[in-house]
């Protein structure tokens, strides 16, 4: 949430009526952002940049003083482990991004439309989107009293590029050529390339804003709403209001508890006996029992998170282009919509950007369910008659139930799948992308050049498959140079082709984010970017109790 009265936005307010009012007269929306000189800034969804009323980066969260300040809630996500952390660069699950909102601001912030709007920064200037110019804000402290500076930026966004700091995102920020300094609250940002998303990568969680020097994350020191008041990895944390919060009357609440419940019917059963306020990653089955509940509602909301099927193309059997395709051809996508996700998904196409989503090929041929067509495949592989583990685990949403579906599939094609069932503890730390034939569930990201970065450039660290394709890493190279989006938008539509056909990713639907709240949690809306308001609850709801 942005402060209407303390935050400008990215251009002046003369530069936003002239736009206003040539959309009046019949502009387009592209040309608006090329009057703007922000092509591409814009996520998807019609309308999102422009506001009702005319305002640019029109803020949708609740006006100031409408909350009700006090209370103290407690809240449950789905994933905990000992490798829990405050560090940003090193959030790898939907709990380590919603703590970190907590007590960390970011540059940029995301809306309810994936546009990015200001937050640390005060102003965003470009010179042909590869010299970025970032004014900080100059009444922002952190929690020890630290007034917030240029050198704070510089140091939280260099440390990704430092293979020591195990970044999440060091691939992504390596187009950074130079980070620096330029007035005490003053930061330029140099790219080897020009592109044009970048207010949208300074809204990505991990590239939240720390104090210089920090080496001692536990304490989560930052300009964010929360202090913290307590953090035992694998246990628990507690968040203290920020009384001194840049945003004024901001946060409402005065405490979160947050916990992890590992097991989806132990959460459904700890928010309705109202043990705890919300909850994540609801299983579709149980939004009746949620909706059956006078004091409870669900929350859904389509989204690009996908819960895929990953093959391992550095090793065997995932080294034969037709054992791939085959295991793509197993995929029930319409079953797997019903079954699994009673309808809270679409059907997706094995690569990761989400129909409706900016940028998505509909011209791709749809990969659709083909038992007969895989056997002859892995006949032609020589793999006709194996037998293969298959890893799955609660903590990738679906699936368990996904791959008993496969494997009911698989024996159609002479194909024998041993579904290995593993616990949700340690899964990500210890399983993910280790096998030959597992699952991965992947929350959405804010552009196409994000996903891609993270999760399919031949050296991201993220990159599950372990796939590797030049075409493919020089396109999403020159995509982000590309300024014409007519050429741009051709660029991610053949590398949604080159994953399509050749990547060890089998995507069988988009799941829709479902959480389960407490009716006197106020505030609480949808966000495409992920469940708990795509990670960003804590300083916009409030406890009307």
């Amino acid at each position: 949430m942005t402060d209407n009265k303390t935050t400008p936005s990215l251009i002046s307010g003369e530069e936003s009526l002239r736009v206003f009012e040539s959309l009046n007269r019949g502009m387009s929306r592209r040309n608006a952002l090329q009057m703007l000189g922000l092509a591409g800034v814009a996520a998807a969804g019609a309308g999102s940049l422009f506001g009702t009323a005319g305002k640019l980066w029109a803020d949708e969260a609740p006006a100031e003083g409408k909350g009700k300040p006090g209370g103290k809630i407690r809240v449950a996500g789905m994933s905990t482990s000992t490798a829990d952390t405050l560090d940003p660069a090193k959030g790898a699950l939907s709990t380590d991004y919603a703590r970190q909102y907590m007590f960390y601001n970011g540059l940029t912030r995301f809306d309810s439309h994936m546009t990015p709007h200001l937050e640390l920064a005060e102003r965003i200037d470009n010179v042909d989107a590869t010299l970025w110019t970032i004014t900080l804000r100059k009444d922002v402290t952190f929690h020890n009293g630290k007034p917030l500076t240029a050198a704070d930026v510089v140091f939280s966004l260099s440390r990704h590029k430092d293979p020591l700091t195990g970044s999440k995102v060091m691939a992504l920020v390596e187009q950074f050529t130079e980070i620096k300094a330029t007035g005490p609250n003053e930061v330029q940002i140099r790219l080897s390339a020009p592109n044009a998303e970048l207010p949208s990568i300074l809204a990505v969680s991990h590239l939240l804003i720390v104090p210089e020097g920090t080496t001692d994350f536990n304490k989560g020191i930052g300009t964010g709403p929360f202090t913290v008041g307590e953090f035992k990895p694998g246990v628990r944390s507690i968040a203290v209001r920020n009384k001194n919060y840049w945003k004024p009357g901001l946060p409402y609440l005065d405490e979160i508890e947050f916990i992890a419940i590992a097991d989806e019917p132990s959460r459904i059963n700890a928010l309705l006996s109202g043990d705890v306020h919300m909850i994540n990653e609801v299983n579709p089955r149980s939004t009746t029992r949620i909706s059956a509940s006078p004091k409870h509602r669900v929350v859904d909301a389509p989204s690009g998170n996908y819960t895929d099927l990953i093959i391992r193309q550095d090793q065997m059997p995932g080294k034969s282009p037709e054992f791939t395709q085959a295991m793509k051809l197993l995929l029930d996508r319409e079953q797997v919509k019903s079954a699994v996700f009673r309808g809270y998904a679409v059907v997706g196409n094995d690569h990761p950007i989400s129909p409706g989503a900016r940028y998505y090929n509909s011209d791709l041929p749809q990969t659709v369910y083909d038992p007969e067509k895989a056997k002859f495949l892995l006949k032609k592989a020589g793999m006709e008659s194996i037998t293969m583990p298959l890893v799955a685990s609660p903590a990738a949403t679906g699936s368990v139930d996904i791959a008993v579906l496969l494997q009911q599939s698989a024996k159609q094609a002479g194909l024998k799948l041993d579904v290995n069932r593993l616990p949700t503890d340690g899964y990500w730390s210890n399983h993910w992308m280790k096998h030959p034939l597992s699952f991965g569930n992947i929350n959405p990201r804010p552009n196409a050049d994000v996903m891609f970065s993270q999760f399919f450039q031949s050296k991201a660290p993220w990159n599950e498959s372990g796939w590797q394709n030049d075409q493919f890493d020089q396109l999403l190279l020159l995509a982000r140079a590309e300024t014409d989006d007519t050429k741009r938008t051709q660029m991610y539509h053949d590398m949604q082709a080159l994953v399509h056909d050749h990547c060890g990713i089998g995507v069988p639907v988009f799941i829709s984010n479902i959480d389960g709240v407490d009716k006197r949690v106020k505030g609480y809306v949808a966000n495409p970017l992920g469940g708990f308001m795509g990670y960003m609850f804590a300083e916009q709801v409030w406890l009307d109790a």
